[in-house]
């Protein structure tokens, strides 16, 4: 046995033959030679080691075999690229998809930005040392009334460095209703406990009076927490103080009130009342002394941490170690300035920032492109049946969770029901990659995040996908 493995071993074409065959496959030919050699020996060890165990075909040994061992390899590698997605769930701000699309403006921004030399911390006025982010701590003062402001790379990093800068050692009160976890294994009592905090408790789940909070007031307090449940709500028999009462109390007993927004709403707008989303400039008018958000929900930018507040307090956080190693790079700056120049007329902020376009789209104009796409979809010869249907979206990330958005979907029924999971694995590895949603072992295509320019590439995708 063990001299016929051996003989079958020794049936591997050598390194030289296999990479003269590499050049001659047009597939592999134009890839680096320093890509494809590791990649060609890990395959060989793998075959050899299988080998070893009686786990190959003899098959397995060809050099066409070996070949198409390392294509799959290199594809398996280019769909850990960042690539642009289709994304056909209808979720607007889908984390896994990189939440909010840039508006046009900041995209132009940022590519003059990445392609050369910028006034990254230089004042160009004087020549000399400039504070990074200036520009646009200014225009978020003026957009929602805050004495100072502060940038760093996400709303986590947001709430650290204010626990860390203002609550180290001390006690920090929470409603137990808003000791929230959120994707990706964020915990507050987590963070709470690597910003040198501690948490303390108050009220239950679902009630938390303002007498809670008073009680918990004791000598080690620092700071007052409100935190604002992005992706959940508690409804029915609840009660909880309003920010203005919670800041009365801060600052009739000399501590500071910190509120933790998430999301993120800057407009004071119609559509946050009525999804009951408190908005960043009312958090400041309440009498917050500290308000953090995130820069890529539904403010529409990229991604980053801001804090707003009292003078007093962002400078406390700006001196503090921990600020230098959350601080935001060059693209990201320009990303959020044109972004919140945008906020400067609110109604070119509702035109031009994709994810309050979205929001704010007319149901009708979903339904219009769905009819298009089944139009296109209808023109190839393809063996599904398509219908259309009204249904409900969300904006996702965290954001708006109990307001749902009415959508117009285009749903795939396909000849065999096994086939759904194989041919949504054929849209999202194709190119452009589309992500849908699956169910009652159907493919279903959600309108209200498609582009009208992403329509006919979509059907396009549908069409390579079914015909693989």
């Amino acid at each position: 046995m063990k001299r016929q493995e051996t003989m079958q071993l020794s049936q591997i074409p050598s390194m030289t033959a296999l990479l003269a065959a590499v050049s001659a496959d047009s597939r592999l030919s134009a890839e680096p030679r320093s890509t494809i050699t590791p990649i060609l020996r890990s395959v060989v060890e793998d075959i050899r080691s299988r080998g070893h165990s009686g786990e190959t075909s003899p098959r397995e040994y060809e050099s066409a075999a070996i070949l198409e061992a390392v294509f799959r390899k290199i594809e398996l590698r280019r769909l850990h690229r960042i690539r642009p997605v289709i994304n056909a769930t209808g979720i607007l701000l889908h984390t896994g998809l990189g939440r909010s699309p840039l508006p046009e403006v900041a995209i132009e921004r940022v590519a003059r930005v990445a392609a050369g030399y910028c006034n990254l911390e230089i004042n160009l006025d004087d020549g000399q040392r400039g504070m990074r982010c200036s520009y646009a701590e200014i225009l978020l003062q003026e957009l929602t009334g805050a004495e100072a402001a502060l940038i760093v790379n996400n709303n986590a990093a947001a709430t650290l460095l204010a626990l860390c800068a203002l609550a180290e050692k001390k006690e920090v009160i929470v409603s137990r209703g808003q000791l929230i976890e959120i994707g990706g294994s964020y915990r507050l009592p987590d963070v709470m406990q690597a910003g040198g905090a501690r948490l303390r408790e108050v009220g239950t789940t679902n009630k938390t009076r303002i007498s809670d909070y008073e009680r918990a007031i004791g000598e080690n307090t620092a700071l007052i927490m409100r935190v604002h449940t992005s992706n959940y709500r508690i409804v029915g028999f609840t009660a909880a103080p309003s920010t203005p009462e919670l800041a009365q109390l801060a600052h009739r007993r000399g501590l500071l009130m910190y509120d933790d927004l998430g999301s993120g709403a800057m407009l004071d707008d119609a559509v946050w009342t009525a999804a009951d989303e408190p908005t960043v400039p009312q958090a400041l008018r309440d009498g917050a002394d500290l308000v953090s958000f995130s820069g890529d929900k539904l403010l529409g930018g990229p991604q980053a941490g801001i804090l707003l507040g009292s003078r007093e307090v962002i400078e406390q956080l700006r001196e503090h170690p921990m600020a230098r190693a959350l601080r935001v790079d060059k693209l990201t700056i320009a990303a959020l300035e044109a972004t919140l120049e945008c906020y400067v007329d609110s109604d070119t902020a509702r035109e031009s920032i994709p994810m309050l376009k979205s929001l704010n789209e007319p149901i009708t104009t979903v339904q219009s492109r769905a009819k298009r796409l089944v139009e296109q979809l209808n023109t190839k010869p393809l063996d599904i049946k398509i219908s259309t249907s009204m249904e409900q979206s969300y904006a996702g990330g965290g954001s708006l969770p109990a307001w749902p958005l009415p959508t117009a979907c285009v749903r795939c029924v396909l000849p065999r029901t096994q086939q759904v999971h194989e041919i949504a694995h054929r849209l999202r590895i194709g190119d452009p990659s589309v992500m849908c949603r699956i169910r009652d072992d159907s493919i279903v295509l959600d309108l209200r995040t498609i582009r009208d320019s992403e329509v006919g590439l979509l059907a396009t995708a549908i069409e390579s996908a079914l015909s693989h």
